[in-house]
């Protein structure tokens, strides 16, 4: 039986990056908030959105005769889209993911942790319904959720690569995927089929390190996989730049191609650039389609 002391102190280490993670969360949410026309269109609903001109289309029921008497057209209220979707989201915790290359950028893992729970608090507070692949978590809305993902989030794995979890995913809903993509895409490429007949739409974001598209080594290096299970030594390391970067480009291409023919959207994006622009980037990727 654990004794009190060492259950608080095991407590308090698993909650104390959750606290840092919502917090940052919150923090890049909020500098790219739309507020609360960010995601409205027209569809069904209560609310109103706003006034357009009459189509020859629309019922007569449907005219604003108030608003159109102070005019010389008619008008009809448009209401705005309420029907909530499910998002499912996937992200890289293996040991690949907790690489940086300068103390003063964030690992990939912290950087896809952070964006894909500030993408969640945006969908949820645009009323969607959030949750994780593999039937961790259900998708769901609420602060509670919130919290739990980030619990989850924060949760690491041992081995070098991670592989995506198709299961969970609901027909017809979105889903997003946060990966370095460094591994064997042979796992990514099944789990877009077992989406795309299920009809899902999302998107690939590849977060990489400067260091991983810049390959600035010469001479004498050791390259070891994070977790140390992998090394290889060589004394030009100047001679693998190439072939290094042919083949990360050919990876990016497959990944291109395999979001294309499954109806996903894919980007690449390194832990040294703007982490709002890559929100930007998924919140309008995940927005659903009518």
């Amino acid at each position: 039986m654990m004794k009190p002391l060492a259950l608080r102190s095991n407590a308090e280490t698993l909650a104390a990056p959750l606290p840092a993670l919502l917090a940052d969360a919150e923090h890049l949410a909020t500098t790219v908030l739309l507020g609360d026309h960010g995601r409205r269109r027209a569809g069904v609903g209560d609310t109103f959105w706003q006034y357009r001109p009459a189509q020859p289309h629309d019922a007569a029921r449907s005219i604003d005769w108030r608003r159109s008497a102070r005019s010389d057209a008619s008008f009809v209220q448009d209401k705005e889209w309420q029907i909530a979707q499910s998002i499912i989201l996937w992200v890289d915790q293996a040991a690949s993911m907790t690489f940086t290359s300068d103390d003063n950028l964030p690992t990939k893992a912290a950087r896809a942790r952070t964006l894909a729970l500030a993408c969640a608090i945006l969908l949820i507070r645009g009323g969607e319904r959030v949750g994780l692949t593999g039937l961790r978590l259900p998708p769901r809305r609420g602060e509670a959720q919130l919290m739990q993902m980030a619990g989850l989030l924060s949760q690491d794995d041992a081995t070098d690569y991670g592989a995506p979890d198709a299961q969970g995913m609901l027909p017809h809903s979105r889903a997003l995927f946060v990966s370095d993509f460094l591994g064997d895409l042979q796992p990514v490429e099944d789990a877009l089929l077992r989406a795309a007949d299920r009809g899902v739409r999302g998107a690939l974001l590849q977060v990489l390190d400067p260091q991983e598209e810049a390959f600035p080594f010469d001479g004498r290096t050791i390259f070891e996989s994070m977790s140390g299970t992998v090394r290889h030594e060589t004394r030009k390391a100047g001679d693998l730049k190439h072939r290094y970067l042919e083949r990360l480009a050919a990876r990016k291409d497959r990944l291109r191609h395999l979001a294309r023919t499954t109806g996903w959207q894919f980007q690449t994006h390194h832990t040294g650039q703007s982490a709002a622009n890559a929100l930007l980037w998924l919140f309008g990727a995940l927005e659903r389609r009518t």
